[in-house]
């Protein structure tokens, strides 16, 4: 078990290299800007960029995404400026209208959505003037009507998760209507990440389901029951589900800056425990009846039913395992508390792989308490994920012959497909989850809501006996 003398936010790691990062965990807001634009539906992105980042994002990020490279306009195929040698020198603003012009007379959709990269943000160029040049009448193929948005998503600005807060924010201020009306048991979904989250479509389904349980209309945005006409009319939600402890925060304060839309911020519910918290914030976050005790009953028992043929396997063979998590800040939060309430696993090592403030540091540290149990996990803040292995080597020194050495076993590494090469090292099961996933090809597969704790047990368990 872990050493419960860290039960404290001591115990939290500050191990942040300050001159780089080795294996970084995303790619620049730039790059989840475009991630997110990709999922939405009926929309095209369009790249005010040098020439080398679509092709960097396309196969850097999307294809760490479970293989999830493409798409109609995605990938490749997005549209881009190209800007060079001549725009960085006298401006690329021309090239810019040039480049809007011609995307939305050749692609097909609703929504067009001017992003921003580094050299374009360092130049200057006024993209809020071409947008408003070109937005009235916009018409696209067929001469259907058209939207016309811009982001500020130079690279320097953050990384890829910020990036989707920031064109989302873009997004509600241009583009959704003002409300009509407030439809009472309509909600948002916000905090899943298209393809940093390499699970967003499956993820988002989960959502959807659980919180469909409540009989609420669901907007998720991205899966393929979404509209984009549902994004227009998101603003008449009664309440914006934020299913994150850090990402979507931003796009949710823009929607209650502007339409006064309340919300609520859960961890990444996954299993019976966290849906249940879920379902319970959510009722109480919009007044509704006292029969939300009944339906978690009624979803608790369903759930361990189709566990309970597996429960003498799981003790008999020992399945039990001492995890080590690498990830991002929603998988190490939600695993992490996936495992210690409903699996019956230990958590050793809890490694979070983004640059966090001190005050979002303690905010984890707080989520991933002990609340009175004996099993704390060690938690770590360092963006170089390749030093989990020194970690665990200061807490289980390993040396043979010695019989009373307590060691890490049986163990499993649950991260990204960077850290097979510990899990390799330590003898013990991999699994990845966490950005980048390249190691697994991905469609809709998901670990969120009920049907979701069960798919990840299947996978835990599963990767544990392959060996076999």
């Amino acid at each position: 078990m872990s050493d419960i003398s860290h039960n404290n936010t001591s115990r939290g790691y500050s191990g942040i290299s300050h001159n780089y990062i080795e294996r970084p965990r995303y790619f620049c807001s730039f790059g989840g800007a475009l991630s997110t634009l990709e999922a939405l539906p009926d929309t095209i992105p369009i790249l005010h960029a040098a020439g080398g980042c679509a092709g960097s994002i396309a196969w850097g990020q999307n294809g760490g995404s479970g293989l999830q490279v493409g798409g109609y306009c995605g990938g490749l195929a997005a549209p881009s400026s190209n800007v060079g040698e001549r725009e960085v020198i006298f401006g690329g603003s021309e090239r810019l209208a040039e480049q809007i012009r011609t995307t939305v007379e050749i692609m097909e959709g609703r929504l067009y959505v001017v992003i921003t990269s580094c050299v374009t943000e360092i130049i200057g160029d006024d993209v809020q003037a071409v947008a408003a040049e070109l937005r009235p009448g916009l018409r696209g193929p067929g001469g259907k009507e058209a939207s016309l948005v811009f982001a500020r998503t130079g690279g320097f600005k953050g990384n890829s998760y910020y990036g989707y807060d920031l064109v989302l924010s873009a997004i509600v201020r241009q583009f959704v209507a003002a409300p009509r009306k407030t439809r009472k048991r309509a909600v948002n979904v916000l905090g899943i990440v298209p393809y940093m989250d390499s699970f967003w479509r499956g993820n988002l389904e989960g959502l959807r389901k659980t919180l469909e349980l409540l009989d609420l209309e669901v907007n998720t945005y991205f899966t393929e029951d979404d509209t984009l006409e549902g994004l227009r009319r998101s603003s008449e939600a009664a309440l914006n589900i934020v299913a994150s402890d850090l990402y979507g925060l931003e796009a949710a304060q823009t929607y209650r800056e502007l339409y006064g839309i309340p919300y609520i911020s859960v961890s990444l519910p996954v299993g019976p425990t966290a849906s249940a918290k879920l379902l319970r914030e959510t009722a109480a976050a919009l007044d509704l009846d006292a029969a939300t005790e009944a339906l978690i009953e009624a979803q608790n028992r369903r759930y361990f039913r189709q566990l309970e043929p597996l429960t003498d396997c799981y003790h008999d063979a020992e399945l039990q395992r001492y995890a080590v998590i690498i990830a991002d800040v929603n998988y190490a939060v939600g695993l992490t508390r996936f495992l210690l309430d409903d699996l019956g696993w230990i958590p050793e090592l809890v490694q979070f792989t983004e640059i966090l403030s001190g005050e979002q540091q303690r905010g984890l540290l707080e989520k991933l308490g002990d609340g009175g149990r004996l099993v704390n996990p060690h938690i770590i803040f360092d963006t170089n994920s390749s030093e989990a292995g020194r970690y665990l080597s200061a807490r289980y020194p390993r040396r043979e012959r010695d019989l009373y050495t307590e060691s890490l076993s049986p163990a499993f590494v649950i991260g990204s497909s960077l850290d097979r090469e510990l899990a390799l090292s330590l003898g013990v099961p991999h699994l990845s989850v966490s950005f980048p996933v390249s190691n697994r090809a991905v469609i809709n597969r998901g670990y969120t809501g009920y049907g979701g704790g069960l798919t990840l047990t299947e996978d835990l368990l599963s990767a544990a006996v392959a060996g076999r």
